[in-house]
């Protein structure tokens, strides 16, 4: 049960190296709310069942089925749970209850108080192996959880029989597992007392002494108890029962030098007289220290504590304002507060900063050979890695501080990584499709092709009908060569998303470029383009490209093409403005390629018949009682656009002013302008403008 990687402490006080594989939430203060508060989880919960029991028969509640629709219904609904569970725990019926726990505590297993009510549910029904099992399972879920821990081994110390040897033992070891993994929280205080309490009740004064020892190196919420509960056991027992031998002799023979020292320097005796002759022994001792011996190297025993209570001090007023600065720390579906988030987020950039500036002393202590800085650098790591975790409880459902975790793991492993953003996705935020979209592109960044199709397939299910999923997908196809699996995927979507024309609309432009890019067929392109005309007519964007793959083929041949397309678009419901532009597009395209002057002649005739009614157009919804100063400069306005579009006399060619170019690249120099005018005309898509903008965001900076 113990977290396999994670740093512990040993008698010495010091670290081996941590990883956050195994490395989860830490707990914390108890919520007023029971079962909404807890740790975190590194892979999702399985269901708890009881070995060698079988679930008991009969008929559900009148109400079970009802509640539990619900919540099956919509398994986001907090209070649905809720209810549920308070309905079962009401009707006492044990099947009920323990389907209700199981599945609840899947989809919310930061809510340590319902693991320890479904372990007490079981010990009440006289079930102690499964109210272990339980409190098992939730320490595997949420193994930073000082209160699960404690209840778990309060559990053992009310059901073991303490008079076997092997009962001692477990606890024991159990102690150690819950120090291991909860013992660096800020307030992990009550789990260090109640160990070496424990120890004192076993009569263990010297286990004691070596947890007190261990703690007074942890900053924690009540470093001054502890070391105060530490002076009064070492001051009240003989050294020799509460100190390990070898450091009981260390401390011993400090006595003794410091007592030869001060003798000589009162010159009582010379130093030739502490000198005895050759042959002769020291006087036997008779294993007991004196009066005086015993409060000496009780404060010796002291002076020694008091550098590391002094180094501990430091550690914990440098973060006692932004502990004091976090109002909840515990697990809520409640958004948080714009301060609590700011608060997180300045504690572990502070946190890291502290870390880092560790890390280069260590670096330059290195070719010195000092072990301290290296064990600073060690304990600096494990307090970043505990207070994102301990972040990760109040901001469970916060993906921009899953992301700054990911960020500050990268160097150190990808292990490391993808164990953050399992638990993430698949935990916390199943239907956040962003942080599925960094991870997908995680995976795929470090060669596990296989694992980012199915993030982005898992993705789709859960979350269906989001574009940028389904491109994402394609995407991906197209970068493994696997451009026939990218083109079905195209395919399927437009023909999926017929009954909503802008969503068609988008799909099959993406497609049709895709076809002609990609696949080097144009004339399916423009298959894919014209049927979607016929579904949207009056969508700009589908003229818009299919005239850019009209442009972008041979011209001396396709021609045609270009003008039917510009025909067409002229003709269909568009916005009056948008026809000018496209008919302008068409007369640019004759007078710079057109073969014939009549050409030329007849697609301005057009044109300027679409200039006149839109002016008219414009006149008649004005109306008569404008101001005339404004219409003044209207029809001065009209006049200079008659005039730059006047047709000069043969045998000159027509000119117009240079409209702007269109897309594909092909058209450029004196046209450039006509990028502004496509961003001002085109530059969004209807509803998917945004998306397109923030596409970004799938791709975190490396």
């Amino acid at each position: 049960m113990a977290a396999e990687g994670t740093e512990d402490l040993g008698s010495n006080g010091e670290l081996t190296n941590p990883s956050v594989t195994e490395l989860y939430e830490p707990e914390v203060e108890e919520s007023a709310e029971s079962g909404a508060d807890g740790g975190d989880t590194s892979a999702p919960v399985t269901s708890y069942t009881a070995k060698g029991e079988e679930e008991e028969e009969g008929e559900m509640p009148a109400d079970f089925e009802r509640l539990w629709k619900l919540t099956s219904d919509n398994s986001q609904d907090f209070n649905s749970w809720t209810d549920l569970l308070q309905y079962c725990e009401q009707e006492g019926h044990m099947r009920a209850c323990r389907q209700a726990l199981n599945a609840f505590l899947l989809r919310y297993p930061l809510c340590y108080g319902y693991w320890k009510k479904f372990a007490d549910l079981e010990r009440r029904a006289g079930h102690i192996d499964k109210a272990e099992e339980v409190c098992e399972q939730g320490l595997k879920a949420i193994p930073l959880s000082v209160d699960l821990w404690i209840h778990y081994i309060n559990l053992l110390l009310g059901t073991l029989n303490m008079n076997l040897p092997e009962s001692a033992q477990r606890i024991r070891s159990v102690f150690e597992e819950a120090v291991a993994a909860a013992g660096w929280d800020f307030h992990s205080d009550r789990l260090w007392d109640l160990y070496a309490e424990w120890e004192k009740e076993q009569g263990n004064l010297k286990f004691m002494t070596e947890v007190y020892d261990r703690v007074l190196r942890v900053p924690t919420q009540l470093y001054n108890t502890h070391y105060e509960k530490l002076k009064t056991h070492i001051t009240s027992h003989p050294p020799q029962d509460v100190l390990s031998p070898e450091e009981y002799g260390k401390v011993r023979d400090e006595y003794k030098q410091s007592q030869i020292q001060a003798k000589k320097e009162r010159s009582d005796i010379s130093a030739e007289e502490e000198e005895r002759p050759p042959g002769e022994e020291e006087p036997a001792d008779n294993g007991k220290d004196s009066e005086e011996a015993v409060q000496k190297m009780q404060e010796l025993l002291l002076v020694s504590r008091e550098e590391v209570y002094q180094q501990n001090e430091a550690e914990v007023r440098k973060r006692w304002n932004f502990e004091d600065a976090i109002k909840r720390p515990y697990f809520h579906v409640k958004p948080l507060d714009k301060a609590q988030l700011k608060a997180w987020q300045s504690y572990l950039d502070w946190e890291i900063a502290e870390a880092e500036t560790a890390a280069v002393a260590t670096e330059g202590a290195a070719v010195e050979g000092h072990e301290g800085s290296k064990q600073e650098c060690v304990a600096g790591h494990k307090r970043v890695l505990i207070l994102f975790e301990r972040c990760l409880i109040a901001c469970a459902l916060y993906e921009e501080l899953w992301n700054k975790y990911v960020q500050y793991l990268a160097p150190q492993g990808l292990e490391e990584v993808r164990n953050v953003y399992r638990r993430a996705c698949e935990i916390h935020l199943p239907y956040k499709h962003s942080i599925h979209l960094h991870w997908a592109s995680f995976e795929e960044k470090h060669g596990n092709i296989s694992e980012a199709k199915r993030i982005l397939e898992s993705l789709e299910m859960t979350v269906p009908g989001l574009a940028a999923v389904r491109l994402r997908r394609v995407g991906l196809e197209r970068r493994t060569g696997r451009l026939d699996v990218a083109e079905a995927l195209l395919k399927e979507t437009v023909e999926q998303s017929k009954d909503n024309p802008p969503l068609h609309a988008f799909f099959s432009i993406k497609l049709a470029r895709f076809l002609h890019k990609l696949c080097k067929n144009p004339g399916r392109a423009r298959t894919v383009l014209q049927e979607a005309i016929e579904l949207s007519p009056d969508n700009s964007r589908l003229y818009q490209n299919l005239l850019e793959l009209e442009m972008s083929v041979d011209l001396r041949s396709n021609g045609g093409g270009v003008l039917q397309c510009v025909a067409k678009a002229v003709a269909a419901p568009l916005s009056p403005k948008t026809k000018i532009l496209f008919s302008q597009r068409g007369l640019q395209f004759v007078e710079d390629f057109g073969t014939t002057v009549q050409s030329v002649l007849s697609m301005y005739e057009e044109h300027q018949k679409l200039l006149k009614e839109h002016d008219a157009k414009r006149q008649a919804e004005n109306g008569n009682n404008d101001d005339p100063e404004k219409m003044s400069k209207m029809d001065d306005a009209s006049a200079l656009a008659v005039a730059q579009t006047a047709p000069p006399t043969m045998p000159h060619v027509p000119m117009t002013t240079p409209p702007p170019s269109m897309m594909g690249g092909d058209m450029s120099g004196s046209y450039g302008s006509y990028g502004s005018w496509y961003q001002q005309q085109y530059g969004g898509y209807g509803s998917y403008q945004n998306p397109w903008n923030q596409y970004n965001q799938y791709y975190p900076p490396s």
